[in-house]
């Protein structure tokens, strides 16, 4: 997950009211400008007024056209709320109960880390990869969480057997509940990284992985506080995590298969090192959209 600095106001200041209540009607155009001077970034008062009036967040060109509609008491109400929990450091994805990603809407909430973009690289990387397998290939997502990387690459391979695990109860129920309402076949099975899947464990063609990956005294860790910290945190350098899953990975690969991982901005060499420690052979990193390694690989012979 990729860790932005944050130019929020200071926790003081956030849990002071940025928008004080009125009974004056309030027209779309003017709540915009409420909450951008309260401190909102502008797709962010974007997204959540289109929440707060009920339309779709697909279409913010309908906030120009109707810029002059008035809010009802009771919109204006929610529209505050939102804007002070979002001014709190919540995720604009909690405060609408779900989130974009590869196409998908998935439901999200606190039980889970809110979907970043930077994570499409790795499902776009482990699409590239699936025609070179036999049919049917059989994948394993590791800490699946919403299950955002399974549900895509169910969606966009449906020949293949996705199985997918988290060591939280609750983040597989978000999961599940995704993949029901997308109806994608997605195989769930609860414990930590590969041993979740048991003794009778398939071999995989291909494991993906975002794993948690920030070091447990990272500063910026303050700013997520609103997701979970077995997410997100994985030791002293934030790379606990991603040894286990080298580890484990030779186990549970079939012969020619590749393990993928999502890891911090600077972490790819140290990756890349461990994986050819355990044996991996075509080690290699993929950037994302901003040109950061952010992905890093390795083929299991």
């Amino acid at each position: 997950m990729r860790v932005r600095q944050s130019n929020w106001p200071s926790w003081k200041s956030m849990t002071e009211s940025p928008c004080p209540s009125t009974d004056t009607p309030v027209t779309l155009a003017q709540a915009l400008r409420e909450g951008q001077a309260a401190g909102l970034e502008r797709l962010d008062a974007q997204l959540l007024l289109l929440h707060a009036v009920g339309q779709d967040a697909r279409d913010r060109s309908w906030l120009l056209i109707h810029d002059g509609d008035l809010l009802t008491t009771e919109q204006h109400a929610l529209w505050q709320q939102l804007m002070r929990r979002r001014l709190a450091g919540e995720p604009v994805a909690y405060l609408r109960g779900f989130h974009a990603f590869y196409g998908l809407q998935l439901a999200v909430d606190a039980r889970v880390l809110d979907p970043r973009p930077d994570t499409e690289t790795l499902v776009d990387w482990a699409l590239e990869l699936l025609p070179t397998f036999a049919d049917q290939p059989c994948i394993a997502d590791l800490g699946t969480g919403s299950g955002a990387i399974a549900c895509a690459i169910a969606a966009n391979a449906p020949y293949a057997r996705v199985h997918a695990c988290d060591a939280s109860d609750d983040a597989l129920a978000v999961a599940r509940s995704n993949a029901e309402r997308l109806q994608l076949p997605v195989q769930f099975a609860h414990g930590s990284w590969l041993q979740a899947f048991g003794p009778q464990a398939p071999r995989f063609d291909l494991i993906v992985s975002n794993p948690p990956y920030i070091p447990d005294d990272d500063p910026h860790l303050a700013a997520l506080r609103h997701e979970p910290l077995s997410a997100l945190a994985s030791g002293a350098d934030g790379l606990d995590d991603i040894r286990a899953i080298i580890a484990q990975a030779p186990f549970y690969l079939k012969p020619g298969g590749w393990l993928l991982l999502e890891h911090g901005h600077d972490q790819s060499v140290a990756v890349q090192a461990l994986l050819c420690e355990q044996g991996f052979t075509q080690v290699q990193s993929r950037n994302d959209l901003a040109g950061i390694a952010r992905c890093t690989g390795g083929q299991w012979t």
